[in-house]
């Protein structure tokens, strides 16, 4: 999922944390005690600078001091040096009497990183050792599904749900685990529940992703407009509202998001596609070329791309090109309309009439079977 966000309310709330409670039987010196107290009031009051210098002091004293280590990686992961934290956490795994605490700031300090195997695999250990811990629960299912474990995850969720319905963030994981493991039918409404209650523009996003996937362009639309009242620059919105109201038949509506999207990220293959078939509609064929053969160039592989830039080399002139892309589209997909019908219009401009009454004769039967099978749904 291209729009998936982190829980980041959760994290930002976790990995300020303090680190864990020192052993009774390796208090440190005095000179080590008093900096390490020093180093807990600056952590509590926010100042993360002054924290670690005195968590170092105190470490240059007393190597072995579990808590000072500890406490070292979490003001580190909050001053945002979560390589730091990650090697300081490591090291106070090694003699730590609360092993899971520290763990959770090593976890923590993965997911910050949006390193979601090693996020996923240390948050599995804490929450084996604390399964009534909520937010540990929640960040392991949240990285399951980035982790490519969306069923691990929802397996995991769905019997927790009882009695956190009104929890919006455990219901935006479920969502999401719900959503990405192919249960939309179920993930649809608890996201947009979540979405609701807490005008989360990640919820709006994903649900609106999933509407416009299973074509039900009015609610996608819907989801996306809340989402673009909300944080309008967020990326690939912007495409997403054009093709839903490109496929609700609102061109001029389409228009302006597929050119929003195109100055957020010029390289955005979805926006040039569309905005260069628009173009060619609007038969300003100048305009047309360089989105189509910068969708082409991105990806050049994608059929759609190639069928476009066909009829753009048929309307100026340039047939046999056309025809030579055109007869390869017919030949990986034979049953697609479209290139046949292009290619008929190109042989009779190239004087191939009898290629071109052939490909009309196909047109017809696959327009006959078409309507035998009955609309789309």
């Amino acid at each position: 999922m291209l729009w998936a966000a982190a829980l980041v309310c959760v994290a930002a709330a976790l990995s300020g944390g303090m680190g864990i409670a020192q052993s009774a039987d390796k208090a440190p010196s005095a000179a080590a005690d008093e900096l390490l107290r020093k180093g807990i009031a600056a952590q509590q009051r926010g100042d993360m600078r002054s924290a670690i210098e005195d968590y170092r002091k105190v470490l240059e004293i007393e190597p072995g001091t579990a808590e000072a280590r500890a406490n070292l990686g979490a003001a580190l992961a909050a001053a945002g040096d979560l390589d730091g934290a990650i090697r300081e956490d490591m090291k106070a795994l090694e003699n730590a009497p609360d092993k899971t605490a520290v763990r959770m700031n090593l976890a923590l300090a993965y997911y910050k990183k949006s390193e979601w195997s090693h996020a996923q695999m240390e948050f599995a250990t804490v929450h084996a050792a604390r399964p009534g811990d909520l937010n540990a629960a929640m960040l392991l299912g949240y990285c399951d599904v980035k982790a490519g474990k969306a069923d691990e995850a929802a397996a995991m969720l769905g019997p927790m749900e009882h009695g956190l319905e009104g929890n919006a963030d455990f219901e935006y994981v479920l969502a999401y685990a719900l959503i990405e493991s192919g249960n939309v039918v179920e993930g649809l409404p608890r996201m947009e529940k979540s979405a609701q209650a807490t005008h989360s523009i990640d919820s709006w996003v994903i649900a609106g992703e999933a509407r416009l996937q299973r074509r039900e362009f009015h609610e996608a639309l819907a989801d996306l407009e809340e989402a673009l009242k909300v944080g309008p620059d967020f990326p690939g919105l912007q495409t997403m509202v054009g093709q839903a109201r490109d496929a609700l038949g609102d061109a001029e509506g389409a228009l302006p998001a597929f050119e929003a999207a195109l100055k957020q990220d010029p390289r955005d293959f979805t926006a040039n596609l569309y905005l260069g078939t628009m173009r060619l509609k609007q038969r300003d064929l100048d305009g047309a070329r360089p989105l189509l053969e910068l969708a082409l160039q991105l990806q050049p592989d994608m059929p759609q791309a190639k069928l476009q830039m066909a009829k753009l080399n048929g309307m100026t002139g340039k047939f046999a090109e056309a025809a030579m892309t055109l007869e390869g589209l017919e030949k990986a997909d034979p049953n697609w309309l479209d290139p046949h019908i292009e290619l008929a219009a190109i042989y009779y401009k190239l004087h191939r009439s009898e290629d071109g009454q052939r490909e009309r004769d196909i047109v017809q039967q696959i327009e006959a079977k078409e309507q035998q099978r009955g609309p789309k749904r």
